[in-house]
């Protein structure tokens, strides 16, 4: 998400920070650059001219060009000026009216909505403890219905029962009725969509918006096609009167345009993003949060909160009594990896963490990436329960036949030994720490809201 941007302005700013002092025209070439990458990633021309104009306003004032550390103040001044493009402040969703609360999805075909509706249904039985109704009003697209019935029932959601023939008036009706009678928090409808924006789906959408007077009107836009999404939503918010917008497939989204130029193009919030295609990969979006991933700061408090959601308090209290004893054998060692796939995949984790676009080779190869960690666990699960609690009866002929096994190669076996080994000597020189300089540590960890580390 973000790279290419994250990359050239990283570049810029380290360019700025190698500068005990700045000129007026120092800011000025920097903030062309700053203007060159937002263009490659897609933002359209007003806003990153607007974006440049802000920023230099404020940047070129004496007081920042003569403060003890003048890049550094750019670098904060380039920060919130992005936090208020993205939106300033995360916006909650609204439910706060007679139940159910109606949600109207819209969209254009192929943005994802079928399965932004899912996602979004599980987020609030998770998240917000409700009861969710879903029903698909796409009567066109073959099998559309179908496929949210089964989605409903992969987030553990129920979905309204699917009448051939009926109009998309007609079981939005009946789905209201049905979530009424059912005493359910929010009823979700997910609208068809089209190939291109037209009159006739518009007016469709008008009719239904009108028949079930939804608490939010959200629009889901695909990240992926950058200004074209942003004019979609356009034309989207000019008929009905949006709530907000999800953005889909932003992980795959190197640039970043859609989400920099919409808020500020359309008006309308960016609510929730998407991930990837599993139902779990869903988020609120935090404009300041985002920033910092922009400007390779990290997002530790996004970090905190993913490892206490994830990490499994009953393995991690087992896994501590371990280090204590100074053991962590390949078992353990398969558990954390696992652990770190839970969590989002090394990619999703990495990218959260500060200054991490600049060592994006060495964490190659060092075998830090999605792909390696799958090839570990392959392997780990290859062994015997014997040579997994004691990795040093793995001589040559066992871990030949490991790498048979697994479909891998000795080499790699050694690779994660010695990863084991190192992690070994590590739990050793824990259980080694004089007990003042422990109960610092820990003291110093427990002060993280909802600490994954801490398993009492």
């Amino acid at each position: 998400m973000f790279q290419n941007l994250t990359s050239k302005l990283s570049s810029v700013f380290d360019g700025l920070s190698r500068r005990g002092t700045l000129s007026e025209d120092d800011v000025n070439k920097a903030l062309r650059e700053v203007r060159l990458a937002l263009l490659e990633a897609d933002v359209s021309l007003p806003v990153a001219k607007q974006f440049i104009e802000q920023i230099k306003e404020k940047a070129v004032g004496q007081n920042v060009l003569k403060s003890i550390s003048p890049a550094q103040m750019v670098i904060k001044i380039v920060h919130d000026q992005l936090v208020e493009l993205l939106g300033a402040e995360a916006t909650e969703i609204s439910l706060n009216t007679q139940p159910p609360a109606v949600i109207l999805m819209a969209g254009l075909q192929g943005a994802g909505k079928t399965t932004t509706t899912a996602k979004l249904a599980r987020w609030l039985t998770q998240k917000k403890n409700k009861k969710v109704l879903l029903a698909s009003l796409d009567v066109y697209r073959p099998a559309a219905q179908e496929q949210l019935a089964i989605l409903a029932n992969q987030v553990n959601v129920p979905s309204l029962e699917i009448i051939s023939g009926q109009k998309p008036l007609d079981i939005a009706k009946r789905a209201l009725k049905q979530a009424k009678s059912d005493g359910l928090d929010v009823l979700i409808l997910d609208t068809a969509g089209r190939t291109h924006v037209d009159q006739d789906m518009m007016r469709e959408a008008q009719e239904i918006q009108s028949l079930s007077q939804p608490i939010e009107t959200f629009l889901v836009a695909d990240s992926m096609t950058g200004q074209d999404a942003v004019n979609s939503a356009k034309a989207f918010h000019e008929a009905l009167p949006l709530t907000g917008i999800i953005l889909t497939r932003v992980d795959g989204d190197s640039r970043g345009g859609a989400a920099l130029s919409m808020k500020m193009t359309t008006g309308c919030p960016i609510k929730f993003i998407g991930l990837g295609e599993k139902v779990d990969q869903f988020d609120v979006f935090h404009p300041e949060r985002i920033a910092g991933r922009i400007l390779d700061k990290g997002d530790v408090v996004s970090l905190v909160e993913q490892a206490a959601e994830s990490f499994d308090q009953a393995e991690a209290e087992k896994l501590s009594k371990k280090m204590a004893k100074g053991k962590f054998d390949l078992n353990d060692l398969a558990n954390q990896l696992r652990q770190m796939q839970n969590m989002g995949g090394m990619g999703k984790l990495m990218s959260m963490i500060p200054g991490v676009n600049k060592m994006k080779d060495k964490l190659g190869a060092a075998g830090l990436e999605d792909k390696s960690i799958t090839h570990q666990i392959a392997l780990i699960q290859s062994m015997t329960p014997q040579e997994r609690r004691y990795p040093k009866l793995l001589n040559a002929s066992r871990k030949r036949r490991i790498a048979a096994g697994s479909g891998l190669d000795v080499p790699q076996i050694n690779k994660l030994l010695k990863q084991h080994e190192a992690m070994g000597k590590m739990m050793k020189k824990m259980k080694k720490m004089k007990k003042s300089d422990l109960s610092a540590l820990e003291s110093k960890m427990g002060q993280l809201p909802n600490n994954p580390f801490n398993p009492r």
